[in-house]
């Protein structure tokens, strides 16, 4: 047991008066408390007659001192320990020893000066050392990181949505928005900013103080050249076409007309307010053929014309004027292009992004032809900059060609093609149903066997018969549309008598819709009748569900008997068509003046 022990154990009285001897700063109660076994381990006596021999014990002191610091910190004694026994160091050094020996030991503390300078300043050296190349190594990880994003949003998002678009303007049902890749293209841009103000930061510590080995100046201009690159790919890929060339009346997307305005929105997938109103836009067509482009043809990109507050802007009124007076070859690819320029942040990038091809046509006539074009390209060419692509127009396969008719019918009717509807058509032109391929010249310049127009030519007409005439009867299945003459029979045959089903034309070339019914002769034989096709002309006048309510033939005595009972396979009439019928009786009747002055003859199979 020490004597600092044994003293703590005495009376109170008595260890009180001991207690009073270390109250004071000369020699501190914690010192002797702490450093009990050191000291009661020293020969004080010798000290006292040797100044050498003190000397020696006052350094050995602070030094003990210095560890017993050392072990609050290491063990997180008291915060007031540690600040104490730094003080007391102190107060020995100036004050208990006389001051012979506090200048004998001066030299020997600044060197301990020193050296726990060198300690703080290798401790700093270290952890800045660290600390940089930690920072740069999160910087290139961050980097790789974007990498990853920036080759799935632009290579892989941005080309999936320019191959949606290309494919809705054909008619596919595709989900053409771009909120969700606006949103990407802003947070990464501006996580790329935020990197580029990063390092931008470092450069000034670097203007301040650099030394030998300093890693900063030579890992940064790497890490400032990729985020350069990316940021400006970023910026340069976020321009697009929102919505593509269009005339307010014409027969759909990407077919332009001389002299008629047309549309066309450009977007910046970057949403930033600075450049509200600031980034103008301007608009002009390839040299390919000599166009004047009449209109506004500078633009700013901007917020309000946007449903959703995109960066856009919205040409509105542009013309085409063509210097020549020929006119337009419907296979001829044109592209509207835009320019703008970014400027933001320090950060200059020109900006350029052009429309997928269109087609401009000189005379109303040609839009047919125009947009078979457009179908063809579209559905064939993932490359919108290929305008010499009818120079080598691959043929489609059926599934593609079926896809693409599909499209046209949903557009028109809100119904595609059913696999029995794109099998009759496949025997029809082919005779087999898989593995058949349709080239661009069979689609829209041979003329079908036995007709004097093209594929596309009857397949159009029925389209528009569709759109204007047919649309509602289409979308909810009544009309069969395709189907062989032989399958025909064939179904009704089987059917009671009066069952009747809806198809297409196969004669006429701007489309046309016939009905063939099912009837019994006495002998219980069936027979197939059918109508002569109505066409738009007919429709135009007479709703063909008022011409299957009023219908009638002449049988036996002259009699008029409507034979259509059933609705294949075998809907009552009236319940598939009643929704449909006009309301007026009577003379208002239109279809009943239309009897009055027109026979309909209908003969046997």
């Amino acid at each position: 047991m020490t004597q600092w022990e044994r003293l703590q154990q005495l009376d109170t009285v008595y260890s009180q008066r001991a207690f009073d001897l270390y109250n004071g700063d000369e020699f501190p109660m914690e010192v002797r408390h702490y450093l009990a076994h050191w000291i009661e381990g020293q020969d004080w006596e010798r000290a006292s007659r040797d100044s050498s021999q003190a000397a020696f014990l006052f350094q050995v002191l602070l030094e003990n001192l210095d560890n017993q610091f050392s072990r609050f910190v290491q063990e997180k004694e008291s915060f007031l320990l540690q600040r104490n026994f730094r003080r007391y160091k102190q107060n020995f050094q100036v004050s208990v020893l006389p001051l012979w020996i506090c200048e004998a030991l001066k030299l020997l503390n600044i060197i301990r000066c020193l050296e726990e300078q060198q300690d703080e300043f290798d401790f700093k050296y270290q952890t800045h050392l660290m600390d940089c190349e930690n920072f740069l190594s999160d910087i290139s990880a961050m980097l790789d990181a974007a990498d990853v994003l920036h080759s799935a949003l632009i290579n892989e998002e941005l080309v999936e949505w320019k191959r949606r678009q290309q494919k809705s303007c054909i008619g596919a049902p595709d989900d053409t928005s771009l909120e969700h890749l606006e949103k990407w293209f802003t947070q990464i841009i501006e996580c790329m900013f935020q990197l580029q103000k990063f390092l931008q930061k470092l450069d000034e510590l670097v203007g301040k103080m650099t030394y030998e080995n300093d890693p900063i100046p030579v890992r940064k201009p790497p890490l400032k050249i990729r985020v350069d690159t990316l940021l400006t790919h970023l910026i340069k890929s976020s321009f697009v076409v929102e919505t593509q060339p269009s005339m307010p009346q014409g027969r759909g997307l990407l077919v332009l007309r001389t002299n008629v305005q047309f549309s066309v929105k450009v977007r910046l997938l970057y949403k930033v307010p600075e450049l509200n109103h600031v980034m103008k836009v301007t608009v002009s067509i390839d040299k390919f053929r000599k166009f004047n482009v009449l209109g506004t043809l500078s633009k700013a990109l901007n917020m309000a014309e946007s449903m959703n507050g995109g960066m856009v802007a919205d040409f509105r009124h542009l013309t085409l004027k063509d210097q020549k007076l020929s006119l337009s070859v419907t296979e001829e690819l044109h592209r509207i292009n835009f320019q703008t320029q970014f400027d933001y942040q320090g950060l200059s990038v020109p900006l350029e992004t052009s429309s997928l091809p269109v087609v401009v046509i000189s005379n109303s006539s040609q839009q047919q032809s125009a947009w078979a074009s457009v179908l063809w390209f579209n559905m064939l060419c993932p490359d919108p900059k290929n305008i010499k692509f009818f120079e080598t127009s691959p043929a489609a396969t059926w599934p593609q060609f079926g896809e693409m008719l599909s499209w046209q019918f949903l557009s028109c009717g809100k119904r595609g093609l059913d696999n029995d509807q794109l099998e009759t058509l496949a025997i029809k032109l082919f005779g087999i149903y898989d593995n058949c391929k349709i080239s661009w010249t069979k689609f829209s310049k041979e003329n079908l066997p036995d007709t004097n127009f093209t594929l596309w030519v009857w397949l159009d007409g029925i389209l528009n018969l569709v759109k204007l005439y047919l649309s509602d009867l289409w979308s909810d299945g009544s009309i069969m549309g395709f189907i062989s003459k032989g399958k025909e029979r064939l179904l009704l045959k089987k059917k009671q008598n009066g069952t009747f089903l809806l198809r297409f034309s196969e004669s006429i070339k701007d489309g046309g819709i016939t009905f063939s019914w099912v009837q019994y002769a006495n002998d219980a034989t069936p027979s197939v009748q059918t109508v002569k096709p109505f066409t738009s002309t007919d429709l135009k006048q007479i709703a063909l569900p008022d011409i299957l309510c009023n219908f009638r033939i002449m049988v036996a005595e002259n009699i008029p008997v409507n034979p259509l009972c059933y609705l294949y396979p075998n809907t009552p009439k009236d319940q598939a068509f009643g929704k449909y019928y006009s309301e007026k009786t009577g003379e208002e009747n239109p279809y009943l003046k239309y009897l009055k002055t027109k026979l309909v003859f209908v003969s046997k199979e």
